[in-house]
């Protein structure tokens, strides 16, 4: 007996506010990513408070991070924030001495209007530090977007590349013509360059992947250093593996006139086949053995998903990780009723809304409805019901 699914994916959007954590998190795991980086936040002891609640490590693992904390005075516009701000950066400098200072501006620099970005440049000629202005604060729409803030400053920084109009065309040519029984361990293939904070092990194992399928990733942006942050240009492919990095993709491909794979995202082996497939073509590169690969991995997981299949899941909305999460889980048999996510952007998402809506078919469960800037009080009727 077929049952009939429906294929049609919808996106609704209600009024509610957003619930989620502060962006200033972020700071949380991008200070141990780029290791020579260190994070001052801007802010009032509220700030404070947060990042020694979320932020909580050891007294001797002296964390590269710290918090300006604004008084009366600095709201009221009665003391100089600049000379307050070098005396930081020159102590930070220091004790410290790395290789960039990134200033997170919180809701408090944004509502009185502090020229953060004025006073960066000229702190940055004064002390010869490199300094990076940051605006991760509450009014977005969820805290993951604090890294997607802190790459876009950051892909400002990247240095050009030094690829020819001439060389690229003729590059392109090369790895176009070459026979898929020349390939050596790499493709002769313009530069990769992947966007998104993964841990080291993690990043290891995607660019493992891409490297069995002869693609080369130049480079990662967060680097694991500031100082080898990739370079950029016209002629190099960028491909997210977050789906909280929109605006970051927007500035690779407006600023820095990249061109950007449009992927799903590298969450759960379907995910992570789906990726490779999408990039391996852009390359020349025909993908080999990810069927069998992807099988092993689900056989390696039975377990787990004998836990999970028929039990239930809905989204509130929280981190805008809820698609491709709600797509994964799916394809592990539970059963999604609703997706509410604080933001879509449809056009970066495109390629993860797709491939939730073929996971639905191939699972034969109803495509979830999704909810953009759920309200909450709805969303707990619909719960009960």
């Amino acid at each position: 007996m077929s049952v009939k699914i429906d294929e049609t994916l919808t996106v609704e959007c209600e009024t509610g506010n957003y619930h989620t954590f502060c962006p200033i998190s972020c700071v949380s795991w991008l200070y141990q990513k780029i290791e020579d980086s260190f994070f001052l936040v801007v802010g009032t002891k509220t700030c404070g408070y947060f990042l020694q609640n979320a932020l909580g490590v050891m007294i001797f693992a002296e964390p590269r991070y710290a918090m300006a904390e604004l008084e009366e005075g600095d709201i009221s516009a009665q003391l100089n924030d600049y000379e307050g701000l070098k005396k930081l950066c020159i102590r930070i400098r220091k004790d410290r001495d790395p290789s960039v200072i990134i200033w997170i501006g919180t809701c408090t620099t944004e509502i009185i209007k502090m020229d953060l970005e004025g006073m960066a440049p000229k702190l940055e000629w004064e002390i010869g530090i490199p300094i990076l202005v940051a605006r991760a604060n509450g009014l977005d729409y969820a805290f993951t977007q604090g890294e997607d803030t802190v790459l876009a400053a950051m892909a400002h920084r990247c240095p050009e590349t030094e690829f020819s109009v001439h060389e690229r065309k003729e590059t392109i040519q090369t790895f176009h013509s070459r026979k898929k029984e020349e390939l050596v361990e790499y493709a002769n293939h313009p530069s990769l360059v992947l966007f998104g904070s993964l841990p080291s092990s993690v990043a290891s194992q995607l660019n493992l992947e891409l490297k069995r399928q002869s693609v080369k990733v130049a480079g990662w942006l967060p680097a694991q250093k500031y100082i080898d942050l990739p370079s950029l240009g016209d002629g190099v492919y960028v491909c997210g593996v977050h789906p909280f990095l929109s605006r970051t993709a927007t500035t690779l491909i407006r600023r820095k006139k990249c061109k950007l794979i449009e992927a799903p995202f590298p969450i759960g082996p379907d995910g992570t086949r789906a990726w490779i497939e999408k990039i391996c073509p852009v390359f020349g590169v025909e993908p080999q053995g990810l069927e069998e690969r992807e099988e092993r991995i689900w056989e390696s997981l039975k377990d787990y998903l004998d836990l999970l299949h028929d039990k239930s899941v809905f989204f509130t909305g929280d981190n805008l990780l809820e698609v491709s999460l709600a797509r994964f889980l799916i394809r592990c048999g539970m059963i999604v009723h609703e997706i509410g996510i604080p933001y879509m952007d449809k056009r970066y998402q495109a390629a993860e809304l797709s491939l939730l809506r073929d996971t639905c078919i191939k699972m034969c469960v109803p495509i979830p409805r999704i909810v953009e800037k759920p309200d909450n009080s709805n969303q707990i009727r619909r719960i009960r019901e």
